[in-house]
């Protein structure tokens, strides 16, 4: 399986935050899976990267040229695919992966999982939508998404179908269990 993972160009505050990147790259590896993600070689990005490729797994990094002509992309990557803009990523990271997951990140991460997940509302993005939420980073956003429901602006099983996971245990019950949503009708 490839998993997709967005998360930060940073390492953040916590040491925590790390922890999760380097516990869910030894998952992806010592299970068989390969990581699809931006390509960096900093912050959470460079974390994952390494220890999925220091514990014998597959890298696929998919980088926008002007980022990669600052010298950030990942050079020991399994494969590195080029694209012209932040858009054109986007679409190669998605249609590269199997399963979505967002690590802790800022709005680069954010929009970029918020993206997929409303796509599966429309039908574009049969993939889970997973946000790691091992740290507690997500709990704020984990409570906007129930507002979006109390206020009418998503719908309980929609809701039901983004996962915020505070384990592994979690991730994998969720893929396993994973059934795509239904095309919004209007």
């Amino acid at each position: 399986m490839k998993i997709i993972v967005y998360c930060g160009a940073s390492i953040g505050n916590s040491p925590e935050f790390e922890e999760n990147a380097i516990e869910i790259g030894e998952w992806i590896a010592h299970n068989g899976h390969s990581l699809v993600y931006g390509g960096g070689n900093v912050g959470l990005m460079g974390t994952l990267a390494n220890t999925v490729l220091e514990n014998g797994g597959e890298v696929i990094g998919v980088m926008p040229k002007f980022l990669a002509d600052r010298e950030i992309a990942h050079p020991n990557l399994t494969e590195l695919i080029i694209a012209e803009n932040m858009s054109e990523r986007k679409n190669k990271i998605l249609s590269n992966g199997d399963v979505c997951l967002a690590l802790p990140g800022g709005p680069g991460t954010l929009e970029e999982i918020a993206e997929v997940i409303s796509w599966s509302r429309i039908g574009q993005n049969d993939r889970p939508c997973i946000l790691y939420n091992r740290s507690g980073y997500y709990d704020l956003l984990s409570g906007f998404f129930d507002n979006m429901v109390s206020s009418g602006f998503l719908s309980d099983v929609d809701r039901k179908n983004i996962c915020f996971a505070k384990s592994i245990n979690e991730i994998q019950g969720f893929i396993e269990n994973f059934k795509p949503l239904d095309i919004r009708k209007y």
